[in-house]
């Protein structure tokens, strides 16, 4: 784990002189920092395995509504509402932009299902899904199935870095770490549960949270193509994030039988980021 935090300090080392030089306009290298500040919280989150510490399921089922709904909230608030807002500056009515945000949420949810269905990877209770993945060892199917669960968080840090709104996309930013840290607990002891080391169950965690600076990358990269791609590119993620809620996240923080725990985890996370993105948006 101290590997994997030195590897992110140095990347937001890279990103300050590449700000300096390079990025006048801190899009990238804003969203390279939200991306590393979420990939560092994952990290952070890991701790609790060096230290032997134990939740209950119950406590875990929490955690993964917690971040379901902070998830939920940066859909709404974060993505949606802008990706309406600057598809109408673009010269969209009421129902155009209304037509290009629902058919760009349904193409990341579509993108994420086509992913879903191509990816090997394994559910912590569901078990293996995907083609071919019994050739593939344990460990990697759950890197897998976070790492799906975290490439539409570090796509939505990087669109929403490229809108007008600096503010709002720090709040998404922030709203998105913290919940990677309950993320990236629950996914080492999960590891560490089944019976892998601490350094492995810690590593892989990290490994993980790794995919959201990559993601955040890529989301400035594809939405520089034009600015037109701007309300997609937010609605794109937003589709892809209500997505891995309701097929990965709500049925695994239920299928233990602790729903009330979970939901109340839910509205908690979905409050907490309605207040970070009204505050500081």
């Amino acid at each position: 784990m101290a590997f994997s935090i030195l590897a992110i300090g140095a990347i937001l080392l890279c990103v300050a002189l590449y700000t300096a030089l390079v990025d006048p306009d801190h899009k990238m290298s804003g969203a390279l920092w939200g991306g590393s500040m979420a990939a560092l919280a994952t990290a952070l989150g890991t701790v609790p395995v060096f230290l032997s510490l134990s939740f209950s399921q119950r406590a875990s089922d929490s955690m993964l509504g917690f971040g379901a709904g902070v998830m939920l909230a940066a859909s709404s608030f974060s993505l949606i509402i802008p990706a309406l807002a600057a598809a109408k500056a673009q010269g969209a009515g009421e129902w155009g932009a209304g037509g290009i945000v629902a058919c760009g949420v349904l193409l990341g949810a579509m993108g994420l299902l086509l992913i879903d269905r191509v990816m090997p990877h394994e559910h912590f209770v569901k078990g293996i899904e995907g083609v071919h993945a019994k050739k593939l060892k344990r460990v990697w199917l759950f890197v897998l199935a976070i790492s799906l669960h975290n490439l539409p968080e570090g796509l939505a840090i990087g669109v929403g870095f490229t809108g007008p709104d600096a503010l709002a996309a720090q709040a998404l930013a922030i709203g998105i770490s913290i919940q990677d840290v309950p993320e990236g607990m629950v996914v080492a002891l999960a590891l560490r549960g089944i019976g892998y080391g601490r350094g492995l169950s810690a590593g892989m965690a990290v490994l993980s949270g790794m995919v959201e600076p990559l993601a955040a990358v890529i989301g400035v990269a594809v939405i520089g193509i034009s600015a037109y791609l701007l309300p997609w590119g937010l609605a794109a993620a937003a589709g892809a994030m209500l997505f891995v809620i309701s097929h990965e996240i709500i049925p695994e923080s239920h299928r233990q039988g602790h729903e009330a725990a979970a939901t109340i985890g839910l509205i908690l996370g979905f409050v907490l980021m309605m207040l970070l993105d009204t505050a500081l948006g």
